[in-house]
């Protein structure tokens, strides 16, 4: 079982993984006025043994546009909607928090909306991903869609490590590196894409991400979405389907590439050795 000590003032709210030795700061994206989620969302990781620093969630009802880290002729083009604030505030809640991330002295982050439920083994499971860090740069721990994930590597107790060879949408839990946050702050800016969607492409540049499946957390909520509610009437004619119907087959086929290459080389790299004639060492079939 993980229990995680905080660590000194140089990473306010850090703790370190007992398994991995990794330092991990953990940060929440939390509205002004959203006391209630705060509350609630205080009670679970002190529960779940987790240590937090409030992000204050941007509000992009708030927010004078244009914007310089808004590009809005490439969010309708690509992403078939006017500008949507609520959508820009949450994209940019989670680049704020992964410029605290880099200017603290941290291994990973921990970055979470106030939404999320923990399964009881959330930090241990969290612990023993971080062992594998060679596999990912993003670890995913939510997700709002159900999509198959291919095992990479097993992490005991019934989870492992997998990847999504489809779009899988909810930032409601993930953690990072410090050269995906460094991604998110150079190579997702300006926003094009709602967040959930943008922070999806890290093959795209090279970079590694997995799930935990099954997840050990949860986005499901009796709290009404603060970003959801009154989407559809942002969204364009159906003429936005002509840029954006070939831009995301684009990215499933580029994601099926990249990814099921990773997933082969992953499955390959896991497979176990035994000794063949002459004192070498072989691949188990």
């Amino acid at each position: 079982m993980t229990t995680a000590q905080p660590e000194g003032a140089a990473c306010d709210g850090c703790i370190t993984l007992p398994l991995s030795r990794q330092r991990l700061a953990i940060y929440l994206i939390n509205m002004v006025g959203a006391e209630d989620r705060l509350a609630a969302m205080a009670a679970k990781l002190t529960a779940a043994g987790l240590p937090f620093t409030r992000i204050e969630g941007v509000d992009g009802r708030k927010l004078d546009f244009p914007l310089a880290e808004f590009n809005e002729i490439a969010y309708r083009l690509l992403h078939g909607r006017r500008t949507t604030p609520p959508e820009v505030g949450c994209y940019l809640s989670h680049i704020a928090c992964a410029r605290a991330f880099l200017a603290a002295d941290a291994d990973l982050a921990l970055i979470l909306e106030d939404d999320v439920s923990f399964q009881p083994d959330f930090l241990d499971t969290l612990d023993r991903a971080a062992a594998h860090r060679e596999l990912w740069n993003l670890l995913r721990l939510t997700s709002v869609n159900r999509g198959r994930k291919y095992r990479v590597r097993d992490l005991g107790q019934g989870r492992r490590l997998a990847v999504a060879l489809t779009r899988e949408k909810g930032a409601g839990a993930y953690v990072v590196d410090r050269r995906a946050a460094q991604w998110f702050t150079d190579k997702l800016l300006p926003m094009r894409l709602a967040f959930d969607i943008a922070f999806d492409l890290e093959y795209l540049d090279g970079l590694r991400a997995a799930f935990v499946d099954p997840l050990p957390a949860s986005q499901r909520s009796d709290h009404p979405t603060q970003i959801q509610a009154g989407l559809r009437a942002y969204k364009l004619g159906r003429w936005r389907y002509l840029t954006v119907l070939p831009y995301r087959a684009w990215l499933e086929l580029a994601r099926l590439g990249c990814r099921g290459w990773r997933l082969a080389r992953g499955r390959m790299s896991s497979r176990p050795q035994r000794r063949v004639p002459g004192g070498g060492t072989g691949q188990q079939a």
